[in-house]
């Protein structure tokens, strides 16, 4: 469908009252997000000139977006973006979104590590690179990002070239651990690694379930695939008194906690909630 010049004001309502009708939480947050990915405004300006006639072509693009944003593709993949920590980070269909809970895997992290001389930090899973990307310019460290995925880690690679930091950051193509030697150099290893029971993924909200990549989701039958066998195999390749954290599902506390603990290498393990009061991060330490 052609539509005509509109305003810019009636085209953040217009496009609120779509997206709003298509069930989208905060439809006028997201109607102006994409309004500024469009004419390249910020809010600031978008407000200002709110009278101002945009031409028809800027307004059926704008209009495209919505019709694709109606069907509950995600507006990161819209808009090819999505701002993490201090970053503007490139994402595609090819990695998780990065989210707000992760930020706080990371405040977790630094709240443990601090600069220094050598520091070396294991990303295991890490898509899109935010967790490595953001500890290396955090704690000035070299940081291994790994992921199964070719598509995540050219994500990644996109990422970690628009920040410079190919010197700090590796990135590693692996099931795993299963290309790294075995060796203990790692200060620090943290992943947001796959947690969703599998039965579960289908109950999600369709932005996720049906267009976030299946393997950043799924953790197998209880969620706990992924966690199991990094919490089993981590000890290889940490130094004795180096961390392990680990994002978990809400549900997941107890069973991840008795892992850690059968595992009888670790001490110090316990799980930290999120600013929602949701279990979140599981850290432990190596001690022997």
């Amino acid at each position: 469908m052609e539509h005509a010049s509109a305003p810019i004001g009636a085209l953040l309502r217009s496009g609120s009252r779509q997206l709003a009708a298509a069930g989208i939480r905060d439809a006028e947050i997201e109607s102006r997000l994409l309004l500024q990915f469009v004419t390249g405004l910020s809010r600031t300006q978008l407000m200002l000139d709110a009278d101002v006639v945009q031409e028809p072509a800027l307004v059926n693009h704008y209009h495209d977006l919505l019709d694709k944003r109606c069907q509950r593709i995600p507006l990161q993949h819209l808009t090819g973006v999505q701002d993490f920590w201090s970053l503007e980070l490139i994402v595609s269909p090819a990695v998780l979104i990065p989210r707000p809970e992760t930020e706080f895997l990371i405040e977790q992290v630094l709240a443990k590590l601090h600069p220094k001389t050598g520091l070396r930090v294991l990303d295991m899973c890490t898509g899109s690179g935010a967790i490595a990307l953001v500890l290396a310019q955090e704690l000035d460290c070299s940081v291994v990002g790994v992921d199964l995925s070719p598509e995540a880690l050219w994500i990644a690679q996109q990422n970690r070239s628009q920040y410079h930091l190919e010197e700090q950051v590796a990135l590693v193509q692996s099931d795993l651990f299963a290309a790294l030697a075995q060796e203990r150099i790692f200060d620090c290893i943290v992943s947001n690694p796959p947690y969703i029971a599998d039965s579960v993924i289908e109950q999600l909200e369709p932005e996720v379930a049906c267009f976030e990549p299946r393997m950043a989701l799924s953790g197998g039958q209880d969620g706990l695939d992924c966690i199991q066998r990094i919490i089993t195999q981590a000890p290889n390749y940490l130094q004795v008194g180096g961390w392990l954290f680990l994002e978990i599902g809400s549900d997941q506390q107890e069973a991840v906690i008795s892992l850690l603990q059968a595992a009888t290498v670790y001490e110090q393990a316990q799980v930290l909630s999120d600013y929602a009061g949701q279990p979140r991060v599981a850290l432990a330490r190596l001690c022997c």
